[in-house]
């Protein structure tokens, strides 16, 4: 692998001269603030947000055990995606690889950026075809976009295939790991360090339970986290989200107990789907969902709607046939669930 950052990333982006907000201008303390056009009068919001929202970085550093300067929040991990793609993607000439089943938002912004996403899918298994990947990438190969843990089939990327990308290719290779604090399994952090190729995505809206607010995370070397906040608009994580965000995030017991809740009620969920008939399969999953397999899964989608209970119909995605999306829920909802699966 042999990987230039300023090689990689788009020309005009190299020689553009960011915004510079009144919030970047001065960042110390005053009493009296008559810099950026703002209404006057105090009500807890008529001030621009922290444009790199400091305290919270500070503490998801501490969470995360990564220096602030690794750290980039977006509007959402969808604000993360977009940007990487307008950083590293030349519109027309560039292109992406992408591994489906996997998430549709890829597709639909490489659409909206007018970028080639080329698509290698899964085994049959869900595992990666790696080689195939490597064989796929061409010059115009901007970024690679992994999820680990996947959605909608819920399996991890083992960390050697992701360093078999990293080191085969001189694209991104961006790991998009929203479901992470639900496994088990080694988060591709820890790789950081290693790769300069790397972009780690994470959310608040998880297993943190902050959807709402649309906190996305994102870690990589400083000198990609520099050009995200080169490019990004200046404030773009309101003051409200900082402020909730942060505040939740003070909150880890609470966090604690309930990752440990869903992590309880998927086995239930499990245990009770397993002696289901009709079901065909429960595919192994480390995030807060499970891709189930039924005989027909259209109709009892149906079937479930008619009943109050929203799943995700997923048997129009590639190596997903007859398979529903199902959330774990809380006790009372998992209950109701699987009362419904059973008079069905």
């Amino acid at each position: 692998m042999n990987f230039e950052l300023n090689k990689i990333i788009r020309n005009n982006i190299q020689k553009l001269q960011p915004y510079s907000s009144a919030r970047e201008d001065f960042t110390g303390k005053s009493d009296i603030f008559l810099d950026a056009n703002e209404n006057p009068f105090n009500n807890g919001i008529n001030r621009y947000p922290d444009p790199f929202q400091s305290e919270l970085k500070k503490q998801i550093s501490e969470i995360k055990n990564i220096e602030t300067e690794k750290i980039f929040l977006g509007n959402g991990s969808d604000e993360v995606l977009d940007l990487a793609m307008r950083i590293f993607c030349e519109p027309i000439t560039d292109n992406i690889i992408i591994c489906p089943p996997t998430y549709g938002m890829y597709k639909v912004l490489a659409d909206i950026n007018n970028i080639d996403a080329k698509e290698v899918l899964l085994n049959s298994d869900f595992s990666l075809n790696t080689e195939n990947i490597v064989k796929t990438c061409n010059r115009n190969t901007k970024m690679i976009i992994l999820c680990s843990p996947n959605n909608p089939t819920g399996n991890s990327i083992p960390k050697k295939d992701i360093e078999f990308l990293l080191n085969s290719t001189s694209s991104i290779v961006l790991v998009d790991e929203a479901y992470i604090d639900f496994s088990d399994k080694e988060s591709a952090v820890n790789l950081i360090d290693k790769y300069p190729n790397l972009i780690v995505s994470q959310t608040l809206s998880k297993a943190y339970g902050m959807a709402g607010l649309r906190v996305g995370l994102a870690f990589a070397q400083r000198s990609i986290v520099d050009v995200f906040n080169k490019v990004k608009p200046p404030y773009n994580i309101n003051t409200l989200s900082q402020e909730k965000a942060l505040e939740t995030l003070l909150q880890e017991g609470n966090y604690t107990e309930k990752l440990t809740k869903i992590k309880q009620q998927k086995q239930v969920l499990i245990n009770a789907l397993e002696n289901i008939s009709f079901i065909k399969n429960i595919y192994p999953s480390d995030a807060n969902f499970l891709l189930v397999k039924f005989e027909n899964a259209k109709k009892l989608y149906s079937y479930l709607l008619k009943q109050g209970i929203v799943v995700r119909d997923r048997s129009n995605q590639p190596l997903c046939e007859e398979c529903l999306r199902i959330t774990v829920g809380t006790e009372r909802e998992n209950k109701i669930l699987i009362e419904k699966l059973k008079e069905y």
